[in-house]
């Protein structure tokens, strides 16, 4: 069943549950009151035809012959008051003596159980049907007080009755109407629900062919056309079209991954290969020609074993492995990574700039790592005769590692993706000589990871690193990362 049918169903369900109960309660609160009125109406007659008849017969010697006689004149009432009333005064066994003349030759039967409580001195209400026309009659004992009877008695009743017809005419037609109303407001609610329903959810029957046809098509740049509404299916249209986005992104990026792996590989492979051929051919019985395919062989060797580990690091970086953090003493790492940078600087000169104290919480390897890197990068990128940098400063909360150089620099609209996998700025920074790259792989003339390790690694120990640059005069990388809280 679809969500429009269900939805339809499900809003005609409940108005038809609003209208049954508003209909029920309407209909037995007017039943009620109907009823209620007639019954008002028999009581003010019964008691006015029972003050007149009682007032009478105290003025009477015999009042119960004067009443057997038939002589008892009913009280006048007012016509436009109390219309289709009827009144009858009859003997404890149901005979009558007395009726009003809009009865005619009619009399109300009332059974003798009921004529007895009465007798009793109750008064009770019944319900009969005379000539197939239903009544409502009200009983009241006519009482009689004598002086010399102690206790007062019974000697007739008045029966007051009026027919119910009007009644239930009126709730008939009230009844039919409220079924007639229900009917026909459940048909064009179902209508108006099922119309309201599709125009709900046609962006989304748009969203899914949509997103049917990107997957067949295999367009990731295809997007979905977002309704100018800002409700739940805009909001739903702006995050699927984020998600595609996201997706694509991804997807250009693996390309891109595949793309750039292969022609790392190719290099290393192809040299290897080279000097395997050349050994085959008969430089191998040469010594000098030997070691030198020997020694190509191995530096590709070493190449590919720094990438295949490079790549290594960052897919258990993707996967969200967690690095175990303990003190660390900043400023001697520091030391160590500046003295190490020095055996690989060649004819650029690599100075200390600030030296403050800073203890910080991380991995020493993983941060040694990642300034080896930096340095690595910087001096790849300088020129002979350039100064490379390496400061440290702390403030109350965090402490900063600065690597300026005074390089090649970094065009600005390559800056926000140098951290990116496999990403080279462009072919002028590849053209530094590669000889200099002695440590881990940089952003440009190596492979492309080294940046990627470095932001990987400042992450993981709840840092952020910045960087400024421009060409021609050098780039500043900036890792700020909290200092350790002392107990």
């Amino acid at each position: 069943m679809s969500i429009r049918l269900r939805l339809t169903l499900w809003y005609v369900l409940l108005l038809a549950v609003i209208l049954v109960v508003f209909s029920g309660a309407l209909y037995s609160i007017l039943s009620i009151s109907l009823f209620d009125e007639v019954n008002r109406t028999l009581e003010t007659r019964a008691a006015e035809v029972q003050n007149g008849l009682s007032t009478a017969l105290a003025m009477q010697s015999d009042p119960r012959i004067f009443l057997l006689r038939g002589r008892v004149v009913l009280p006048s009432a007012n016509a436009f008051a109390t219309p289709g009333v009827f009144v009858q005064v009859a003997t404890l066994d149901g005979t009558p003596v007395s009726r009003s003349e809009n009865l005619g030759t009619q009399t109300l039967d009332i059974s003798s159980q009921t004529l007895a409580s009465v007798a009793n001195g109750n008064a009770a209400f019944v319900n009969l049907t005379s000539d197939h026309v239903a009544l409502r009659v009200y009983l009241v004992p006519l009482i009689l007080h004598t002086p010399d009877q102690p206790l007062p008695q019974t000697i007739a009743v008045i029966e007051v009755a009026q027919s119910l017809q009007g009644v239930t005419e009126t709730l008939q037609r009230l009844a039919t109407l409220m079924l007639g109303g229900i009917v026909g407001g459940l048909v064009l609610a179902s209508i108006v629900g099922a119309l309201l329903a599709r125009n709900a959810l046609a962006p989304i029957d748009r969203m899914t062919q949509t997103a049917r046809s990107i997957a067949s098509a295999g367009d990731l740049a295809r997007r979905i056309d977002q309704p100018k509404t800002h409700d739940e299916v805009g909001r739903l249209a702006a995050t699927f079209n984020e998600m595609l986005a996201r997706i694509e992104e991804l997807f250009r990026s693996q390309q891109r991954f595949v793309a750039d792996m292969s022609h790392e590989l190719r290099s290393p492979l192809t040299a290897i290969r080279g000097n395997l051929d050349l050994l085959r051919r008969g430089a191998f019985e040469n010594v000098e020609e030997r070691n030198v395919s020997l020694a190509a062989i191995d530096s590709e060797s070493a190449r590919m074993q720094r990438m295949v580990q490079d790549l290594l690091l960052l897919a258990q970086a993707d996967a969200g492995i967690t690095i175990e953090k303990r003190v660390v003493e900043l400023d001697t790492l520091l030391l160590d990574v500046y003295r190490q940078a020095r055996l690989i600087a060649g004819s650029v000169k690599v100075t200390l700039g600030s030296e403050d104290q800073a203890q910080v919480l991380g991995d020493p390897d993983r941060l040694k790592q990642l300034f080896l890197n930096l340095m690595d990068n910087a001096i790849k990128y300088t020129p002979s005769g350039g100064e490379v940098t390496l400061s440290l400063e702390r403030d109350t909360e965090w402490v900063r590692v600065t690597v300026c150089d005074t390089g090649v620099g970094i065009p600005p609209q390559h800056l926000a993706k140098i951290f990116d996998r496999f990403y080279r700025v462009d072919k002028a920074r590849a053209r530094i000589p590669s000889s200099l790259s002695l440590g881990p792989d940089g952003a440009g003339g190596g492979t492309g990871l080294g940046l990627a390790i470095v932001k990987w690694i400042v992450d993981a120990h709840d840092g952020k690193i910045d960087v400024q640059s421009e060409v021609g005069k050098g780039s500043t990388f900036t890792v700020t990362l909290p200092l350790a809280l002392k107990n």
